[in-house]
């Protein structure tokens, strides 16, 4: 092919219908990845609001931040966030019980084998120290302290990795003002059809409720659950997953602060599902996710209500969901992302991650107006690998649960799972072996805690682990909690670090 026949072959103009986190994100990677050879159009009404929940992150965010040149207190300011070192989940396993999936590497790294290992074995002889002891997230999070560290010191022991809770509504707009001053055109108003080519069958325009017609040669789709070009238009389908992830409905309420100002989430099992609670700068979200086969609407009111800490700052709200996925999120013109691609329930914070995947997949696979077949069946079986791994990570916490007080976890823990989650679970129960694959989302260490901390213990460890004397793995190990308690010491607070760097 000729350059002039690429020149003739290239987008021009893309078309967002929908803001929000994904809408506003979408426009600002495109805008600063494409520049000025693309012009960037997104269509939003105010009178639609956003679900507006998705307030607690995982540490890839810090890539879409930097990607942007956003200047991280700058960030933190606008959108009242604070930080978080990982997610505490309480009562799981049974009512009392606690664990912490913490961010960030466990122990340090010792020949070819992971650290987790040498403590199996140290376990095995009867040593009493946690996992999370070797844990720097997790003993600064206990102790309600934050500091941003790369490294403890000249060891090879890594510092705190970290994510954010922020208010979406306003990472929302701090996205447009990048978006917009790098010259996305932003158009309000409802859209009442979508015109096909009948030829092709790709989208042609969108029609507004005052009659505007807008075109592009590529459509991206961040409408909500609606789905209004991907399902609406092109009857892309969806794939339910109730039958593994049974939680069907939400109610969210946010509160005054009433209590620690902690640097991590809280998941609370609750009788038929579990509870957030993301601390912000000004305020608290709350969030009571549960299975409407097993729980009214006011049950799950009554519940939340009765377990947040401060003061609620307007009347619960009911969000009804269908957790799943799109068959294909790329069909023809069109992309679909956030909610409009596929919903996964809140509990290991993935939401704003996998629109951030998801358009970093667009920039990587951008097309041409030929929109080849191949490149779009790639970004589909990606798409597809990414949200299968997520979800079997989330189906694990249900199902390895140990509670007997409710039908509802019974049911969970006897339900079927996933082939490729039975064999994840069924190797590091043997054998003490957790294996990524691919570029799936959670990591070793990730499997690890929360297949420990729900009660999921391995038979052996690896056998090098025995390579080390006694004392040699005494010593291993003593020297890595010294580090932590040396390293999170002098720690301030995280209300404090807040307040001295970059309070709102």
């Amino acid at each position: 092919m000729t350059t002039s026949d690429q020149a003739v072959c290239k987008i021009r103009t893309v078309l967002i219908v929908g803001g929000g986190t994904a809408g506003w994100m979408a426009a600002a990677v495109l805008s600063k990845a494409l520049g000025k050879q693309v012009s960037i159009r997104l269509i939003e009404s105010d009178e639609i609001g956003a679900i507006g929940v998705g307030e607690a992150t995982i540490p890839q965010i810090h890539h879409i931040n930097r990607f942007l040149g956003f200047d991280e207190n700058d960030f933190i300011r606008n959108t009242q966030a604070s930080f978080k070192l990982g997610i505490q989940f309480n009562n799981w396993t049974r009512p009392g019980d606690s664990y912490l999936h913490a961010f960030g590497d466990i122990g340090m790294p010792l020949g070819l084998i992971p650290f987790h290992h040498y403590w199996l074995r140290a376990r095995a002889s009867g040593d009493k120290n946690s996992l999370w002891d070797y844990s720097i997230n997790s003993a600064a999070a206990m102790q309600n302290r934050f500091a941003r560290m790369e490294r403890v010191g000249s060891s090879k022991l890594t510092g705190t990795r970290y994510a954010y809770h922020f208010d979406a509504g306003l990472y929302a707009q701090y996205l447009r003002r990048f978006a917009e001053a790098h010259g996305v055109q932003r158009s309000e108003g409802k859209i009442v059809d979508v015109a096909l080519d009948g030829e092709s069958g790709f989208i042609k325009t969108v029609r507004l409720e005052n009659g505007d017609e807008i075109g592009a040669d590529f459509f991206i789709d961040c409408s909500g659950f609606r789905g209004l070009l991907i399902e609406g238009a092109l009857k892309a389908g969806y794939e339910d997953w109730t039958h593994w992830l049974p939680c069907d409905r939400a109610v969210a309420v946010q509160c005054e602060h009433g209590g620690v100002f902690r640097p991590y989430t809280q998941a609370t099992a609750q009788q038929a599902g579990w509870q957030w609670r993301i601390p912000l700068q000004h305020r608290v979200g709350n969030g009571h996710v549960y299975c409407s086969q097993f729980m009214t609407d006011q049950e799950a009111k009554d519940i939340l209500l009765r377990n947040i800490e401060g003061k609620p700052l307007a009347d619960p709200r009911v969000i009804r969901f269908t957790t799943g996925m799109r068959n294909r999120m790329w069909v023809k013109n069109c992309v679909a992302l956030g909610l409009a691609s596929g919903f996964m329930e809140p509990l290991e914070s993935t939401s704003i991650h996998l629109i951030q995947s998801a358009i970093s997949r667009v920039v990587s696979m951008f097309p041409d107006t030929r929109f080849d077949p191949a490149l779009i069946e790639e970004f589909n079986r990606q798409s597809r690998f990414e949200f299968e791994r997520i979800r079997d990570f989330l189906i694990l916490h249900y199902h390895a649960n140990g509670r007997d007080d409710s039908d509802f976890w019974k049911e969970c823990r006897a339900m079927s799972v996933p082939d490729a989650l039975n064999a994840k679970v069924d190797l590091f129960r043997t054998t003490g072996r957790i294996y990524r694959e691919h570029e799936e989302l959670f990591t070793e260490t990730g499997w690890l805690q929360v297949m420990l901390g729900q009660n999921i213990t391995p038979e052996r460890y690896h056998p090098i682990a025995d390579a080390l004397s006694e004392d040699q793995l005494n010593e291993f190990l003593n020297n890595i909690r010294i580090l932590i308690e040396r390293a999170v010491g002098p720690m301030q607070s995280h209300k404090d670090f807040i307040t001295q760097h970059c309070a709102a």
